[in-house]
């Protein structure tokens, strides 16, 4: 699998569990971020091919974040790294156009899943 992702969660826990699935599947981490103003400055600077994006960021959440991503660049390819109660948000984050959710605790094979799927190389 190839492509270029950025990384986007406050807890560097979950990037850093993200990021070891991810580069043994083959997959390029050019960045992360912390929040979700720090995702649309990396978004902007490194033009990820896919980015993960956590819902429930300090600073400003995955949904805003979301939004103005595709208001700017509606190609972006942005899957959402939620917690099994945040389903309001993320249909909301599903309606605005987000390609994909990984539900936290995650499985390796279903983030490799959505990633695939999302490149475009299942």
């Amino acid at each position: 699998m190839n492509g270029k992702l950025l990384l986007v969660d406050d807890a560097p826990i979950i990037r850093l569990k993200l990021k070891n699935i991810l580069v043994k599947a083959g997959i390029t981490i050019v960045g992360e971020a912390n929040n979700g103003q720090e995702a649309i400055e990396k978004y902007r600077q490194l033009k990820p091919d896919l980015m993960t994006m956590d819902i429930v960021m300090p600073i400003k959440d995955g949904i805003m974040a979301l939004e103005e991503i595709l208001a700017e660049d509606k190609a972006a390819k942005v899957i959402m790294v939620t917690a099994i109660d945040q389903r309001d948000s993320l249909m909301k984050a599903i309606r605005l156009g987000a390609v994909d959710y990984i539900v936290k605790p995650f499985e390796d094979e279903r983030v490799i899943e959505a990633v695939s799927k999302a490149l475009g190389q299942t």
